[in-house]
């Protein structure tokens, strides 16, 4: 194993990169570029890749994780774990120069993979690699596939070849996919707690507010149609549900390796999502042809969706100019449904790649004047915000401290939008709450940054109204003329 000591994540991603190529890592590198490819600057701001996938192992049943990275990012991961209340240990197997160097720490976790799978306590394991040891070629792909019938799952997913965490999400539910597929193929597998539909279920693939799969239920039952397990997984014998649908939904498009398994089982898979009346409509259809359903049922299913939701529309109009960004996946949804209740959406921006599950809405958008942004960066979604003008912003956290500063309301897409039903009637209903509320808010915001203008900025940063140090009597035409003085004298040198 070559050496690790100059692979620390200050390194950046060239270095990072080279140096996992050079450890028998360039495979696994070429494969996550071609599945997850950046944008023109490179990738987006986000927060470490790796939250995504500690996030699908935590919200699992009888699945354990272990990290295998430096101590300061595995101390900011296990965040994730009091943060969405898992009430569950994250494994750590920590090392230093020499384990890393004389491959010692592929032998520490593999005998932590042994100690913790326990068949009476889990069903699967869950490796994951961030970024010194996959730069170091720390080979995952060498533990054993199951021990005492508990799967072993490992994988790389360093900041510098994964873009953002919800991509993450996917790596980790691809490959248990991959796993629950092949399983699946040798013979007889464990049947999920609860399955609806007579004729055929419909797998989603996202995650999703928990009320939002059934209200999508009640849209397919005219058709014959149910819900399968969600994608990613709450328990490993939901994999096998999800993989036993008749169709699979990409409600967030990004998700490829997901995708692939789908399609590699033999399932057609549907893009965009059933948001407002057009949507719906064109989803409902999609879904019922995927599924080999009758015009009869498809047109019934839609005779009892589309008036409820056309009439949610008309109850909740939305008279506001808005920019929508984020990185969940559903920007493009959102911006939809948004124009369908009446609002001018001429900005959408998102993380995520673009893909050919989104084509769809990314051309009705475009259609009706929004600018669909990929792999969009901060500083695109502040500029589109500064010159749009919005009345509402929607989206990340430091995009909405910058609308703010400017007096422009603005909510956090992930607390805000994400928390609340997306689809059928509920989702219009919604979101046409949402903008009320904070468009309200709009002079209350001019108010303020009128009266705290000047307060705390520039010079003054750091103090209020009082006590602002004033400058030394004749201070600045002195500092004037000595940068006077400096550039006359560069310039007399150059020539």
């Amino acid at each position: 194993m070559p050496d690790g000591s100059d692979h620390g994540c200050h390194g950046g991603r060239e270095t990072l990169l080279a140096a996992a190529a050079a450890a028998g890592k360039a495979e696994q590198m070429e494969s996550l570029l071609a599945t997850y490819p950046r944008g023109p600057h490179d990738q987006p701001q986000s927060m470490c890749p790796a939250f995504g996938s500690l996030r699908v192992g935590l919200r699992m049943r009888r699945v354990a994780t272990i990290l295998s990275g430096s101590a300061c990012c595995v101390y900011g991961l296990t965040f994730t774990s009091h943060f969405y209340g898992a009430r569950r240990t994250v494994g750590y197997v920590p090392f230093n120069s020499e384990t890393l160097v004389t491959g010692a720490l592929f032998e520490d976790i593999r005998k932590a993979v042994r100690e913790v799978a326990d068949p009476a306590k889990y069903d699967a394991v869950v490796v994951i690699n961030l970024c010194v040891p996959t730069a170091s070629g720390v080979p995952l792909d060498r533990l054993p596939k199951q021990i005492d019938g508990v799967r072993i799952i490992g994988i790389d997913v360093p900041g510098f070849g994964v873009p953002t965490h919800a991509e993450a999400k996917d790596v980790l539910a691809g490959a248990m996919l991959r796993y629950a597929r092949t399983e699946a193929e040798r013979g007889p597998v464990a049947r999920p707690r609860a399955l609806s539909g007579d004729d055929g279920r419909i797998a989603l693939i996202g995650e999703l507010f928990p009320a939002d799969p059934m209200g999508v239920g009640a849209m397919l039952a005219p058709m014959g149609l149910g819900i399968a397990p969600q994608i990613p997984a709450r328990e490993w014998r939901d994999l096998y549900g999800a993989l036993d649908c008749v169709a699979a939904a990409a409600v967030h498009p990004f998700y490829t390796a997901s995708v692939r398994e789908f399609h590699a089982a033999g399932r057609p898979v549907v893009g965009s999502g059933p948001v407002g009346v057009e949507g719906t409509d064109a989803w409902l259809s999609a879904i019922g042809a995927a599924a080999n359903v009758s015009a009869e049922r498809i047109d019934a299913a839609k005779a009892a969706a589309l008036p409820a939701i056309r009439n949610a529309l008309a109850a909740n109009p939305i008279n506001a100019r808005i920019t929508v960004a984020g990185y969940e996946g559903s920007e493009l949804l959102v911006a939809r449904l948004l124009i369908e209740a009446g609002a001018e959406v001429p900005y959408v921006g998102t993380a995520c790649p673009r893909t050919e599950w989104s084509e769809v809405d990314r051309a009705w958008l475009a259609a009706h004047g929004a600018h669909v942004q990929y792999r969009a960066s901060l500083e695109q979604d502040v500029a589109a915000m500064r010159e749009v003008r919005p009345d509402l912003a929607v989206g990340t956290t430091p995009l909405v401290q910058a609308a703010k500063q400017a007096g422009t309301p603005a909510v956090y897409f992930t607390n805000m939008v994400s928390s609340r039903p997306l689809f059928g009637a509920a989702g219009a209903a919604a979101l046409a709450g949402i903008v009320a509320a904070q468009t309200r808010g709009r002079e209350r915001f001019s108010q303020m940054v009128g009266f705290f203008s000047g307060v705390g900025t520039g010079e003054a940063a750091g103090y209020g109204w009082k006590d602002v140090p004033s400058d030394p009597p004749g201070l600045r035409d002195r500092m004037r003329k000595m940068r006077e003085a400096r550039q006359r004298a560069n310039e007399a040198v150059g020539t």
